[in-house]
């Protein structure tokens, strides 16, 4: 149960304004991480990643924190909210492809149309890999918090992710580029993808998350 200070009416604003705050970078992260996720990267020819990468580890962490402060419920809920703005994206991003433009802005166009014409597939390759990899994180994250009396934190946000990068990695890249890239290619997207996403997780994501939370908690009083 959460515990709050003196003054209940002050923490329920501070704890609104947190989970809200929270929410918005999560979902923008989840966001930004689809539209950059239509680059792939290549480091000497031997590690191929997408450029979503970057910042899809700390969208895990951010979700790390939900399950913290305000559990399972809640960001289960956050979750779906972030599954919805997605289909957003690709709804209106979309519209932008199939309407009209200039002919002079035409070169503008082409290049609009080429980077959203391919996020739909991103967006439906991350929605598999989101819902299996993120649920999955939250209820182990929710689990583990229970099996050790709510020690450990970075036991919790590494073991949890450690799970669900596999049902966030393999599903994403197969969907995402099976056709587009070599099968070699492909496998060494999925081994890099995991192992990257893990180490940006356990060296800036938990250090984050430990931060996060502990001013969160100070700030709104939640325990």
């Amino acid at each position: 149960m959460n515990k709050v200070s003196e003054n209940p009416s002050k923490n329920r604003n501070a704890g609104g304004a947190a989970l809200m705050t929270v929410t918005a970078l999560f979902v923008t992260l989840y966001l930004t991480s689809n539209i950059m996720a239509v680059k792939v990267i290549s480091i000497f020819g031997l590690f191929y990643f997408d450029a979503g990468t970057l910042t899809f580890p700390f969208a895990y962490m951010l979700g790390d924190v939900l399950t913290e402060i305000w559990g399972y419920r809640i960001a289960r809920k956050i979750i779906w909210l972030t599954l919805l703005c997605n289909i957003l994206l690709v709804i209106f991003t979309m519209t932008g492809v199939w309407l009209p433009s200039p002919e002079y802005l035409k070169e503008t166009a082409d290049a609009y149309n080429h980077i959203f014409t391919y996020v739909p597939r991103i967006v439906a390759a991350s929605l598999a890999g989101f819902l299996f990899g993120e649920l999955s994180n939250a209820w182990l994250m929710d689990k583990i918090k229970k099996i050790t009396g709510g020690r450990w934190l970075w036991m919790r946000t590494i073991g949890s992710s450690a799970v669900a990068y596999i049902f966030d990695s393999v599903p994403f890249v197969l969907i995402g580029f099976a056709g587009t890239v070599s099968t070699h290619d492909l496998l060494m997207m999925i081994a890099f993808q995991y192992v990257s996403k893990l180490a940006i997780e356990a060296l800036f994501g938990t250090p984050l998350a430990y931060a996060a939370i502990g001013l969160i908690r100070k700030w709104s009083g939640i325990q």
